[in-house]
């Protein structure tokens, strides 16, 4: 599953009880006629892929469905593992190729 729109929030890392578990949240408004606000986790050694990207910024995150049961409630998370930059101006340019000689080698049919 993926969600795309503007980076809104990018958390810093918690350590989440005492064996060491981290967790990092980011924040994506997504562009939609009535835009969401959703909080994902990256988690262990995923929070370190968000240290590229700032608020502001127009990403697409892969996320997996998770949810669990605690004392009879359900809760359901998005857990990040994969964020891509969709911003234009910070896209690598494409090399120009000045050589002649694949113009000659182009068939017409």
């Amino acid at each position: 599953m993926e969600i795309s729109g503007k980076v809104l929030v990018i958390g810093e890392t918690e350590e989440v009880g005492s064996n060491g578990f981290t967790k990092r949240l980011i924040v994506i408004e997504t562009k939609e006629q009535y835009p969401q606000k959703i909080g994902i986790d990256f988690v262990k050694d995923k929070t370190s892929l968000l240290d590229s990207f700032t608020v502001g910024q127009d990403a697409k995150v892969s996320v997996n469905l998770r949810g669990n049961e605690y004392r009879g409630k359900y809760y359901v998370n998005l857990q990040g593992w994969r964020i891509e930059n969709l911003d234009q101006d910070s896209a690598p340019e494409q090399p120009k190729n000045d050589s002649k000689e694949e113009e000659k080698d182009d068939v017409p049919f």
